[in-house]
């Protein structure tokens, strides 16, 4: 298993309800493919450093996880096709 680091950001025009369900159903994506969360943080509201979809601001989530590409790409795919999700970044982590 590889070590990732994932970080996503949601809408901040949405619920606080419906962000924690949208951080969830990512986090279900990581648990679905046997994926090892190793560290879950939300990072709370902040300020993005340029408008993305007349937002100017976003909540962070930040995950640690070790797991196969597979579920990462499964991960990168439903957080493009979520309309609540601004951007996402997945980062290898090296040991």
């Amino acid at each position: 298993m590889i070590k990732y680091e994932l970080t996503f950001i949601v809408r901040s025009d949405k619920e606080e309800q419906e962000i924690k369900n949208v951080a969830e159903t990512m986090k279900k994506v990581l648990t679905d493919g046997n994926a090892k969360i190793i560290e879950e943080k939300a990072l709370g509201q902040k300020e993005l450093a340029y408008e993305i979809n007349k937002m100017k601001t976003g909540y962070y989530f930040l995950y640690v996880v070790e797991a196969e590409s597979e579920v990462i790409d499964e991960f990168s795919r439903v957080a493009r096709i979520n309309e609540s999700i601004l951007r996402h970044l997945t980062i290898k982590v090296e040991d």
